[in-house]
């Protein structure tokens, strides 16, 4: 194999391959790229044995072949290199070596067979679909904060992807919650999507996803099945192994009777918990809401490093409440307010309080009370 690469094309295709690399492993093929060159693309392909990523890049190849490399030296070395190079990669086949070269730099790196490299088994998707960069990143991004990272609860290790029922009829709706918080996302059915499979996406590929998303132009084909889960652009695929578990009835904590509405500026709000929260005892974090006619009064009373209070214009008619919220859970879900207002929903001082954005049902947040 021998080919040509500029630098800043050879480093995306190879960064975002060796990101699925897991740093810990007992077997050393899965520290390696799979890089194979034909025709005039080159693909790098790496696996975790969960999720598999091959990301095809344009390259001059003069001579078509394949060989395994160290993900992270490979990775190490590009980003090293000056921008604008173009990088040569070689190999004979038989020394067990990759030469990498660009200018005066010269590196010979050891190479395992390619034969050895485990491929995933392609599936059957019973449903394949495509859609925008901007809905898929709005689903995966606004739920992922509420993600369980409790091993025991290895079903909430993900965000549940399936179609519901919404107001206005079917919807492709992401679900996560870890117990305390739970954020629901809703954004309209693909066509194609209807028959799709409800799949728990594990965190790890979430984050990977989100590096497929960034171009707003782009289509993203999306094909689901019992066990697997794939996102293609046309450069780069993504499949990953889902989560074998049953996502909970979600439903059933999501409050329906929640009558005391506040409307407040999400941004003042965050601020306002951040600063208040700057005193809260690191094991609690409990911050206070006590709320009267336009006015909320946020307040922390830590024994150990002392209290404090800040008060807030709102807009609140009901009655008199106070009740108390995790700082962190509060500035999450606030810091997911695309728009300038917040609408809060709470109950009583010990039923969960319910957040959404204005009058956008679409993207709906739960949290749970403590007591302060």
């Amino acid at each position: 194999m021998k080919i040509s690469v500029e630098r800043s094309v050879l480093l995306k295709a190879v960064g975002q391959a060796q990101s699925v690399v897991e740093r810990r492993n007992t077997i050393p093929i899965l520290a390696n790229v799979l890089i194979e060159a034909e025709g005039n693309t080159v693909s790098f392909r790496a696996t975790d044995l969960d999720i598999e990523v091959v990301d095809k890049a344009a390259a001059q190849v003069e001579r078509a072949g394949a060989t395994t490399v160290s993900a992270t030296t490979l990775h190490e070395i590009v980003r090293k290199l000056p921008d604008g190079a173009l990088v040569s990669l070689s190999d004979d086949g038989t020394s067990g070596r990759l030469t990498v070269e660009a200018g005066r730099s010269n590196f010979s790196l050891a190479t395992l067979p390619k034969e050895d490299f485990p491929v995933m088994a392609s599936s059957e998707y019973e449903s394949n679909f495509s859609a925008s960069a901007p809905v898929l990143r709005r689903l995966f991004d606004k739920s992922k904060f509420a993600i369980s990272t409790e091993e025991t609860r290895y079903y909430l290790n993900g965000v549940y992807m399936h179609v519901s029922d919404a107001d206005g009829g079917k919807v492709l709706r992401c679900v996560a919650t870890d117990g305390h918080r739970l954020a629901r996302i809703d954004a309209d059915l693909p066509s194609d999507a209807a028959g799709m499979p409800g799949v728990i996406v594990p965190r790890k590929t979430v984050a990977e996803l989100r590096k497929l998303l960034d171009d707003d132009e782009m289509q993203i084909a999306v094909s689901v099945s019992e066990t697997k889960v794939r996102f293609a652009t046309p450069d780069i695929t993504l499949t990953s192994k889902v989560i074998d578990g049953t996502f909970p009835d979600y439903t059933r904590v999501i409050p329906q009777g929640n009558t005391r509405q506040m409307t407040v500026e999400a941004k003042d709000f965050a601020t306002a918990v951040d600063r208040v929260a700057t005193v809260s005892s690191e094991r609690s974090r409990a911050v206070k809401l006590q709320l009267s006619e336009d006015k909320l009064v946020l307040s922390v009373n830590a024994p150990d490093s002392g209290a404090a209070e800040e008060e807030l214009g709102v807009a609140y008619s009901g009655e008199l409440l106070e009740i108390g919220f995790n700082a962190k859970y509060l500035l999450e879900i606030a810091g997911q307010v695309d728009r300038e207002n917040a609408v809060f929903m709470f109950n009583s001082a010990g039923d969960p309080a319910l957040m959404q954005e204005g009058n956008d049902s679409s993207a709906i947040y739960v949290v749970m009370p403590m007591r302060v």
